[in-house]
């Protein structure tokens, strides 16, 4: 670790209030299954079951270290469509998009392997950022945060999205590499050196347990 990367963490430990942001762990986005139906390579999938897996020590890390985790997640409404991605995936904003991943109220918007415990705050979002459109800034500002750490799916989607809007509040950020993937290593590893390079610091979620225990905000 370089000096800049341990100034960086040092800072955090008194930078204020940790929130952990567990963004879009649902079965449309990490079933196995649904996943191989759209093409995902056995390697897409064994990354995708790691990060969710260290994602769901993270919650639990989090909860017993006194850490708020904030859940965003996507619930589509197809009777409000996001006219700009079925332009992108169709070349016609105007095409149907009934068929989107997370469909409020679907199967496919449910938490997969892990799930929000009573209380604790849940963000529906409709694009990717979830700061956009959303209460994620005045709740953030309700909890007091200091900085986000962000786990979740997916990393060149997503995570990158939240994480660049999290700076853009003045909110330093971190993503966690390994409970955070793509559906590909070469975009996972591309995202992750975009992000480090313009909006968040990138740790393990190792060294990330070991700032909170050294934060006397997050007990």
């Amino acid at each position: 670790m370089n000096a800049l990367a341990e100034s960086r963490r040092s800072a955090l430990v008194d930078a204020g209030r940790p929130v952990l942001l567990v963004v879009d762990v649902q079965r449309d986005f990490a079933d196995p299954d649904t996943l191989a139906g759209w093409g995902v390579s056995a390697e897409g999938l064994a990354a995708v079951d790691a990060a969710v897996t260290t994602t769901a020590a993270l919650v639990e890390d989090a909860r017993r270290s006194g850490v708020a985790v904030v859940w965003i997640e996507l619930a589509y409404d197809p009777e409000h469509p996001w006219r700009s991605s079925a332009w992108l995936q169709t070349g016609s904003p105007d095409a149907p998009t009934d068929g989107f991943p997370c469909v409020a109220g679907s199967p496919g918007a449910e938490w997969w392997r892990l799930s929000p415990a009573p209380g604790e705050a849940r963000i529906r979002k409709r694009f990717y950022s979830g700061f956009a459109g959303t209460e994620l800034a005045a709740t953030l500002d309700a909890l007091g945060a200091g900085w986000v750490a962000i786990a979740g799916l997916t990393t060149e989607c997503c995570i990158l999205a939240t994480a660049f809007d999290a700076a853009q509040h003045d909110l330093p950020a971190v993503v966690v590499g390994d409970a955070t993937a793509a559906y590909t290593a070469e975009l996972h590893r591309s995202a992750l050196e975009t992000l480090a390079l313009n909006a968040a610091e990138v740790m393990p979620a190792s060294a990330l347990t070991e700032l909170w225990e050294r934060s006397e905000v997050a007990r």
